[in-house]
Order: C-alpha cells, then sequence, then structure tokens
C-alpha cells in the first residue's frame, strides 16, 4: 500500500471523516471505527511512518519533526484522559501495526460503561477528560 492508498494519512489529509479527539502539529487521536471497548481510539502520527519503532528518538529528530518520545508523551496523555472519561484505571494499550500501514497504537479502557459504538459520545467524553 502506497501512502497515497494509507486510510491514515487520507483521515490526516481530511479526505477521511473521523470522530476526532485531539489534535496537535505532530499527533492525531481518534476513535477506532470498531472498537473493542467505549473509549477505543487510535493514537497517529500526522507524517507517515510505517511502524511506530520507525519515529525518530528524541536525538535524531530534525527541526520541526516529532519524536518517538514525543509520541508516547501523547499515549500518556490521553491514557489519562481516558482514565478520568471512563472513571477506570486500567488502560490496554496495543502496538502492533498489522492492520493499517501506518503507525499507530491502540489505546482503550478494559472496564469501561456504555456504548461502545456510540463514538461521538464517547469521543465528547474524552476530550472534556482533555480539557478539564
Amino acid at each position: 500500500m502506497t501512502k497515497e492508498e494509507c486510510p491514515f494519512c487520507k483521515i490526516v489529509a481530511g479526505e477521511i471523516s473521523t470522530e476526532q479527539v485531539y489534535a496537535d502539529e505532530y499527533f492525531m487521536a481518534f476513535m477506532d471505527i470498531n472498537p473493542e471497548t467505549p473509549g477505543h481510539i487510535q493514537i497517529i502520527p500526522k507524517r507517515h511512518y510505517r511502524w511506530v519503532w520507525d519515529l525518530p528518538s528524541r536525538e535524531q529528530a530534525l527541526a520541526g519533526e516529532a519524536s518517538i518520545s514525543d509520541y508516547f508523551e501523547i499515549v500518556k496523555h490521553l491514557a489519562d484522559a481516558q482514565r478520568k472519561a471512563f472513571n477506570t484505571d486500567w488502560i490496554i494499550s496495543k502496538v502492533v501495526g498489522d492492520e493499517v500501514p501506518h503507525a499507530h497504537v491502540w489505546l482503550f479502557p478494559s472496564d469501561s460503561e456504555g456504548d461502545k459504538n456510540n463514538l461521538a459520545e464517547n469521543a465528547e467524553r474524552i476530550r472534556t477528560a482533555l480539557s478539564n
């Protein structure tokens, strides 16, 4: 699959709509369309990297480029928001990468209540927790 065919690159470009929960200059987080539990999100770098482990280290990152350390700071920030939003301590993370050929981290609360398919409501819960 080429970068032009990558669904996550299309999301970053605005060609595919998502229920976004977070975005900055380098990263984006959105609700997974096939959620494991309520609150299941994907966190991706906006720049195309095939694997999470392809992001440069802080020492290797060029000016204007995010590092893997920056990435996991965002992942932690979002996991903390999920913990508040879904009143749980148990956030599962997965870094596999075979589903979509673009670096991504899955985060989902293990024991959250609610409708896992109500993406809008679950996204709003996370956005609210991020702003508090």
